[in-house]
Formats: structure tokens, C-alpha cells, sequence
């Protein structure tokens, strides 16, 4: 009796409930994915790359210790791309549509989970959010994959293996999961620049943000034309593009003379423009990145670093975070004392959460980087490489996942693991109630800098 009592006062937060369901939807992949009909014939893997492979589709990273393609068949690719699905979507997206297709109501406890995994402050129309955010996804990757099967009947042989490789594509595009199935990313079709701009496009769209689109199809189905933007959408749809094109003009730049000497200007600018794009989160490649120089390489590190946007399929610290944090900084410079932003002020509380979870993540990936070092031969800067990728759930690697030792594995599934839930989510995992203050002290300035 005593010890069901017990039990029954362990009450899990809205966070920590979250959290579960990613572990436990971290069981099931490596469960499914481990289906021995869902490989090839001859295949062998320990449970360490089976568990890996599970974080990294669940993630939505593209990291992988094994090759794609000649690991799974037919069946698991299909397994796969439900996986990524299930990763990219999101956990209670996907779990409000079964529950509605079950006749469940959707009670107060169910809202509080959704509002918690996609980052909404309050529980008015979640269920209609949950809706439109999955018709909008699956619409955007019946479209691409549509578009993309018909176009590879160029390259494949068979339409069946142009449909299967059109459907994975484009899943695989839209969630950022960086996972594909040709064996070479993304390089097959350096110079055909029509797949890379269909990918480019759903790339964009996967990781600019679900409360973005929703926007987007409001505002394009207002009648007046009048319709307001909210500052989220202001803020990172700017800081995502700018972010894109800042890094495809810096690319360019630094390999004009080494990496691009031999090539012509549009080669080089969608070389460029695809590198920075993917770096948002996408982890497909139309080139290997080891044979970019160091500069360009410490440039892609910093923008997997910084992700996309929240509320996406992305990772990292995220677009708002470092839109705030730079907007600090100058607002700090000028002697300014609120930070003003298309004529609106930001909320103290989260300038104090940007600064939180850019910290927190240094902190995180400086240590995940000197465990590396210390477990594993490699230079500095594939490591640095590494943990930024898994960080922000990119997938992007300068060819050393493969080489990881079981330690060295451990570190990158975790970084996958925080980066999908979220430095916040991570933290709130200890976080205790929120105590009202009833006293306080006599406040000192304190010598800073």
C-alpha cells in the first residue's frame, strides 16, 4: 500500500513526459529498424549502430555509421522514412492524429503535452494546430515526391525504383533528416540543378518553422490582404534567410580560389547556395566537405551550430536564439536599454532564455568536443565538425561517423538526443516549480568583463 501511494504521487512534468515519449519512440525505431527483413542479405550490425541509426532518424540527423543504401532493402526504406516521419513531425503531432483517429478526446493533459512539444504558450486551438501543421507537411511531400519520381525516370531504370527513390527523397528533404538512399547524398546530382533546387525548396520549408507556414497560408488566404505577421515569424523568417545568404556569399568567397578554382560561376554559386542551405539542417551534401578548406569548414560548423528555426524538424540553439543574442549585443553597444525589433520590445524573460540556451550549448559541445579528442585519434577539426552536426541535428560529417568508437558513438547520440528536444526541454527535465520570491536582498553591482 505504502509503496503504491508512492507511486501514485510520482507526477511527470509536461517536459519530462516528452522526453519519455522520444526514449520510448527511440526503443521502437531501433526495434524496427533492427527487423532482420528489413535488410539486405549478408548484413551485419552490432546494437550500437542499430541504437545510432535509431537517434539519428528519430533526431531527424542523417548521421550514420553504416551505409543507407546497402544496408536496408525495399522494406526498410520504408521504415525508415515512417521513422523519419515520426522524428520530423513531432511526437504529439503524430500522437494527436491517432488519437483522433481512435475517437480519443483530447483533454487537458494531452494539450499541455502538445503545447510543451511545439514550444506554444497557450492551450487555445492546439488540436487545429496539430491538424494543419501534418496536412501541410504531407502535402508539402506528396508534392515533392510527385515532382521528383516523374523526374528521376531519368535516372534510374525502372519507375518503381524511381518512386522509391522520389518518396524517400523527398521525406528525407522535407524533415531535414539528411538520410538517402543513392549511396552518395546528394553528389550524384552536383550539376543538375533543377533536383537541387526541388530540394533546396523543401529543405526551406521543413526547417523555416511549422508556425511560419501556418502564417503563410493565412496570410495568402486573407481576403483583405491585411494580415499581420507575427514578430516570431518577422524575426526568424529575416534572421534564416539572412543566415543563408550570408553563408552562401562567405562559401563562395573563401573557396573562389581553392575548391571552385576549376569551376564555372554557377557551379560555384550552387555549390554555395546548396552547402549553406543544408547547414540549416538539412545534412545532404552535393560534394564532400572535407575537401573544403578549414576556413569554409569552421563557417559550416558555426551555422549547424545555430540550426533552424524552433518549432521546426531542426536542431541547434535555433534561429530566434541567436537573432536575440546578436541584437543584444548591439543594443548593448549603443547604450540602449530594450532591445526594439519591428516595432515591437522584447520580453526580458526571453532574452535571459537566449543567453541560457547559447550557453548551455557551448558548454555542451566544448565538452562533447574534448571527449572526443580525448577518446578518438582524429584532428581537431572533423571533431568540431562532428559534434556541430550532431548538435544541430544536420547530418553533415567530414567522413569520420563510421570510424567512432563505442564511447565516441555514445557522445554523438546523446548530442543528437539534445539537439531534437531542445536545450530547454533538456534543462527542464531538473527543473523544479517556480517559487514566487516573498523577500529579497540588497542588490551590489558586481566588476564584469
Amino acid at each position: 500500500m505504502k509503496r503504491n501511494r508512492r507511486f501514485r504521487r510520482i507526477r511527470l512534468t509536461s517536459v519530462q513526459l516528452i522526453i519519455l515519449f522520444y526514449l520510448c519512440a527511440v526503443v521502437l525505431a531501433t526495434s524496427l529498424l533492427s527487423l532482420p527483413f528489413a535488410h539486405r542479405d549478408g548484413m551485419e550490425w552490432s546494437f550500437i549502430d542499430a541504437l545510432f541509426t535509431a537517434v539519428s532518424a528519430i533526431s531527424v540527423t542523417g548521421l550514420t555509421v553504416v551505409n543507407t543504401a546497402e544496408t536496408f532493402n525495399e522494406f526498410g526504406y520504408f521504415i525508415l522514412a515512417f521513422v523519419l516521419q515520426f522524428g520530423g513531425i513531432g511526437i504529439m503531432t503524430l500522437g494527436t492524429f491517432i488519437w483522433l483517429l481512435a475517437g480519443k478526446r483530447i483533454g487537458l493533459r494531452e494539450r499541455q503535452l502538445i503545447m510543451t512539444d511545439q514550444n506554444r504558450s497557450t492551450l487555445s486551438g492546439l488540436v487545429r494546430l496539430m491538424r494543419e501543421i501534418l496536412s501541410l507537411i504531407v502535402i508539402i511531400e506528396a508534392i515533392g515526391a510527385l515532382i521528383l519520381s516523374i523526374y528521376f525516370l531519368n535516372y534510374f531504370d525502372t519507375w518503381q525504383e524511381a518512386v522509391i527513390q522520389g518518396i524517400f527523397a523527398s521525406v528525407s528533404a522535407t524533415t531535414n533528416a539528411g538520410f538517402d538512399i543513392t549511396g552518395q547524398s546528394m553528389i550524384p546530382f552536383a550539376n543538375d540543378y533543377f533536383v537541387q533546387f526541388i530540394n533546396i525548396l523543401l529543405l526551406i520549408l521543413g526547417a523555416i518553422g511549422f508556425p511560419v507556414l501556418l502564417e503563410v497560408k493565412e496570410y495568402l488566404s486573407s481576403k483583405n490582404g491585411k494580415y499581420q505577421f507575427s514578430l516570431f515569424t518577422k524575426l526568424t523568417t529575416s534572421t534564416f534567410f539572412i543566415l543563408v545568404v550570408i553563408g552562401t556569399v562567405f562559401i563562395w568567397l573563401i573557396e573562389w580560389n581553392h575548391f571552385y578554382k576549376d569551376k564555372s560561376w554557377h557551379e560555384a554559386f550552387f555549390y554555395s547556395l546548396f552547402q549553406s542551405v543544408t547547414t540549416r539542417n538539412g545534412g545532404l551534401a552535393t560534394m564532400d566537405v572535407s575537401l573544403y578548406t578549414e576556413p569554409t569548414q569552421l563557417l559550416l560548423s558555426t551555422l549547424m551550430f545555430i540550426g533552424a528555426s524552433p518549432s521546426s524538424v531542426g536542431g541547434g540553439i535555433r534561429t530566434t536564439t541567436f537573432a536575440i543574442i546578436i541584437l543584444s549585443i548591439l543594443t548593448f553597444a549603443k547604450g540602449n536599454q530594450t532591445i526594439k525589433v519591428f516595432k515591437r520590445e522584447l520580453i526580458e524573460e526571453d532574452i535571459i532564455k537566449s543567453f541560457v540556451v547559447f550557453s548551455v550549448a557551448i558548454i555542451i559541445c566544448g565538452s562533447a568536443t574534448i571527449g572526443l579528442m580525448v577518446i578518438e585519434s582524429f584532428p581537431l577539426m572533423p571533431v568540431i565538425f562532428e559534434v556541430s552536426s550532431a548538435f544541430g541535428t544536420t547530418g553533415l560529417s567530414m567522413g569520420i561517423t563510421p570510424e567512432l568508437s563505442t564511447p565516441g558513438k555514445v557522445i554523438v547520440i546523446l548530442l543528437m538526443f539534445i539537439g531534437r528536444v531542445g536545450i530547454l526541454s533538456f534543462l527542464f527535465i531538473i527543473r523544479g516549480k517556480i517559487v514566487k520570491e516573498t523577500y529579497h536582498y540588497p542588490k551590489e553591482h558586481v566588476i564584469i568583463g
